[in-house]
């Protein structure tokens, strides 16, 4: 008879011992299941909606040159899965609610596809082939699926270009991570890979919590009674109904083509850059009114938005990290939120008033960004429109974070450019800081929108964003927006 069978009282010391132990292994080595957090719900849902889909990876391609340790990389990853529960997750369902399950252990793979023999030599056509090859290769890992029941929700692969080059394929589902954690797991693989690959200990911080601690609370402090009998999610969802009200439902926007009955995403993305000079302009108007960039350039925008929709009442969503806490900094996990800026429009009204206004609102947005976008969604009970997001339909983002490079021992790290062929919204402006001024990228729904159509809407932004700089005494309604030759 085996100790685990005999009745507690029957034991000897050592075998209570012996049978708590076993009690604990198997305690531990069972998967848990915890709540989602309110995105990680709306990503369960979209993927109920339409399972199978691609549409919420998120890709990233690096080409590594140098003396590559493979095993090294491989176990970086590994070790990065065992200190991130997050990435152990798979969905399902219990008592009619969807939960995340956390697998005690998992273990990735990192395959190599060699495509060293496509170029042997240094002929064009060789080249050619192997970059042919490649972005194949790349196309294919950023659309496949992920299965949430099942998992694994991250995926690496290796493309071996030759002795010295390879490029590094990493793709996770948004349900267990966003932009800020990609960056948080290369900083991280970075220590570990650099420790392995040349014998030495790893050493990486312990984590204060996990994301599905971060889930949980996320919950219990929305529906805590706080101030004058209120939850939070009560005071922030007050702000949110005062701050949207008698919103405008659609944000119409001329489109080159009748908009579908039901929203596509098939997209594609224009490249720009804004020069140097005009930064430098910003950065003075940023000191003179105290404002940010990112308010000087969504004024611009939305003014721009307001003269092509001929609408006095524009409003655009932006993402945020959504850690407002330190413990949160170092955790990977899907946090992003969605805030939504509107800005107002009158005939008198000027360049300071409205940079006065965009101010206001953003710094209000950002002390109510705890309430989840979905939950906001939820509450507003929005007519279902099956052809628009709702709420907006343009985003505008500002990467303004300094981005700490990342090298791996030995090697120099390139990321490459990924088109994925979609996009979320109708419209989607992003605009980076970088040495050489402002680089931006204009993602636009293709069924809406013609090429030529998005090239002469930045000639207006820019026009209009240099008119905006000079003289913030003019009115809005006096900002150029045709350029000299138009």
């Amino acid at each position: 008879m085996s100790t685990s069978d005999q009745h507690p009282a029957n034991l000897s010391t050592a075998e209570k011992r012996a049978l708590l132990e076993q009690i604990l292994r198997k305690k531990v080595s069972k998967p848990k299941s915890y709540p989602l957090s309110y995105a990680q719900q709306r990503f369960w849902f979209l993927d109920q909606w339409e399972p199978g889909s691609s549409f919420y990876n998120v890709p990233l391609a690096l080409k590594l040159t140098g003396t590559l340790h493979i095993a090294a990389l491989e176990r970086s990853f590994n070790a990065i899965v065992q200190r991130h529960s997050v990435l152990r997750a798979t969905f399902a369902m219990e008592h009619g609610q969807p939960v995340q399950i956390i697998a005690p252990r998992l273990t990735l793979s990192l395959p190599v596809v060699d495509l060293s023999g496509t170029s042997c030599s240094p002929d064009d056509e060789n080249e050619i082939a192997q970059d042919l090859a490649l972005q194949r290769s790349i196309a294919l890992e950023g659309q496949k699926a992920f299965d949430l029941q099942h998992g694994p929700l991250i995926r690496t692969t290796l493309v071996r270009l030759s002795t010295h080059e390879h490029v590094l394929l990493l793709t996770m589902h948004h349900i267990v991570s966003d932009i800020w954690s990609m960056r948080l797991l290369f900083h991280e693989v970075a220590v570990l890979y650099e420790a392995y690959a040349t014998g030495k200990e790893a050493h990486l911080p312990e984590l204060p919590i996990q994301y599905t601690d971060f889930a949980s609370w996320q919950r219990q402090w929305l529906e805590k009674p706080a101030k004058e009998g209120r939850s939070p999610q009560e005071i922030q969802l007050a702000y949110w109904q005062e701050q949207l009200a008698g919103v405008p439902p659609v944000l119409d926007l001329p489109t080159d083509h009748p908009r579908p009955v039901v929203q596509t995403f098939r997209g594609a993305h224009h490249v720009f850059t804004l020069p140097v000079s005009l930064s430098r302009q910003m950065q003075a108007l940023s000191r003179q009114e105290r404002v940010t960039p990112f308010m000087i350039l969504l004024a611009a925008f939305q003014v721009l938005l307001a003269r092509y929709s001929s609408q006095a009442d524009i409003v655009v969503g932006t993402p945020v990290t959504n850690r407002t806490r330190t413990e949160l900094e170092n955790v990977i996990g899907c946090f992003v939120n969605t805030l939504v800026l509107r800005a107002q429009f009158s005939d008198r009204l000027t360049v300071r008033e409205l940079l006065q206004q965009v101010r206001d609102t953003t710094l209000g947005a950002h002390a109510h960004q705890d309430l989840p976008f979905e939950k906001l969604v939820e509450v507003l009970h929005l007519d279902r429109d099956q052809s628009r997001n709702p709420l907006f339909q343009v985003m505008f983002i500002l990467q303004n974070a300094a981005q700490e490079a990342v090298d791996l021992a030995g090697l120099t790290l390139q990321p490459l450019a990924m088109e994925t062929g979609t996009v979320k919204f109708d419209m989607s402006l992003m605009i980076s800081e970088s040495e050489t001024g402002l680089e931006g990228e204009l993602g636009y729904n293709l069924d809406l929108f013609e090429p030529a159509t998005i090239e002469r809407l930045l000639r207006h932004f820019q026009t209009l964003l240099h008119g905006l700089v000079q003289n913030v005494e003019q009115r809005v309604a006096d900002l150029p927006l045709l350029n000299a030759p138009e």
